[in-house]
């Protein structure tokens, strides 16, 4: 039996670039995305295939989802594309990993292929994506000044020197939210990252562990327990995405 251990392993190397196994399902994922995005765009018609009006469906269950979140369908589709890419990447990926031969194929004794998710440089660089582009959303939407203000009110706290002891221990009190908010973009991050490779690794565990102890029939509800949890993971995961993006555009209105 192999159990996986927290870090990829290293498969070979370009220069000096270490390619791991959670790479290769990576580039697997991206190659789906390239084949099916060009088979659609050669086929799209107004009189759609079975495909293409699959597709549809999926993606506007994917705008009436959405919309609950932004509340307006322009935002939603503003938001789309990257929160979109995020939702089937990661539900794709996960999808792979549950594949035959992943965790049992080697290559010079190492797996060959290994969910993408379960890498946690992948799920860190997701999360630091989702959370650095909502900013840059909200200094786009709202201005420079206005998304700062949200985090830093040193201009406030200089403003109520002469306006008595209220004012300024009010002002105090808005700086030290303001470094509490600091504090929870950060936590975005390790939450995001950490919830979905904690997920994905724990079923890529589990399903290690019952594969070799009860192979064939008793792993199968535990696959298709993996199959929900991979959807929902995406889902989640990408709701967040877009959560943070509909704050950080919004926060000059509720002002």
């Amino acid at each position: 039996m192999h159990i996986p251990t927290l870090a990829p392993d290293v498969l070979f190397t370009i220069g000096s670039v270490p390619i791991t196994n959670t790479i290769i399902n990576t580039w697997l994922a991206i190659i789906i995305f390239l084949v099916v995005g060009l088979v659609i765009k050669k086929s799209a018609s107004l009189r759609p295939a079975k495909l293409q009006n699959f597709l549809e469906w999926i993606m506007e269950s994917l705008f009436e989802y959405f919309d609950q979140v932004t509340g307006d369908r322009k935002k939603t589709i503003k938001f789309l594309p990257l929160v979109g890419s995020v939702f089937f990447f990661i539900l794709l990926s996960n999808y792979l990993g549950l594949l035959p031969g992943t965790g049992s194929i080697t290559w010079n004794n190492t797996m060959l292929l290994r969910p993408a998710n379960t890498d946690l440089n992948l799920t860190v660089v997701m999360a630091l994506t989702a959370v650095i582009t909502s900013h840059i959303a909200g200094l786009f939407s709202v201005g420079l000044f206005t998304h700062l203000n949200k985090f830093i009110q040193i201009g406030t706290l200089i403003k109520s020197l002469n306006k008595g002891p209220i004012a300024i221990i009010t002002a105090v009190v808005e700086m030290v939210v303001g470094v509490i908010e600091i504090i929870s973009e950060f936590a975005k991050v390790l939450s995001l990252s950490f919830r979905l490779f904690g997920n994905i690794f724990a079923g890529e565990v589990l399903l290690a562990v019952m594969a070799f102890l009860m192979p064939f029939v008793v792993p199968l509800p535990f696959l298709m327990l993996e199959l929900f949890v991979g959807f929902i993971q995406a889902l989640v995961f990408s709701m967040l995405t877009a959560v943070f993006l509909n704050v950080a555009v919004s926060h000059g209105e509720e002002h």
